[in-house]
């Protein structure tokens, strides 16, 4: 009896663990980032476009800059790439 408890604890650990978590999705990255000065000067990293960010930034103490961490996107896949041909 033992060996059977033994063995349907082992099945549902199994089961438990095939199931897992989802990955969890990453963040929006957001491509305007604003900095504000004063007693506390801080960053903030979201928002989408540079005027959303000026409308903000607007009669404070703050600056609007592209987010150098942002994830933009590469080239497009299957594109080709061209040498150009060297001279020999």
């Amino acid at each position: 009896m033992r060996n059977a408890s033994a063995m349907l604890g082992l099945l549902a650990i199994s089961a438990i663990s095939a199931v897992g978590a989802a990955p969890a999705q990453a963040g929006y990255d957001y491509p305007v980032c604003l900095r504000v000065y004063g007693p506390a000067t801080y960053n903030e990293c979201t928002y989408t476009s540079m005027a959303q960010c000026k409308a903000t930034a607007s009669g404070r103490a703050a600056e609007c800059y592209p987010n150098v961490f942002a994830a933009y996107p590469g080239p497009a896949p299957g594109g080709r790439a061209y040498r150009q041909r060297g001279a020999y």
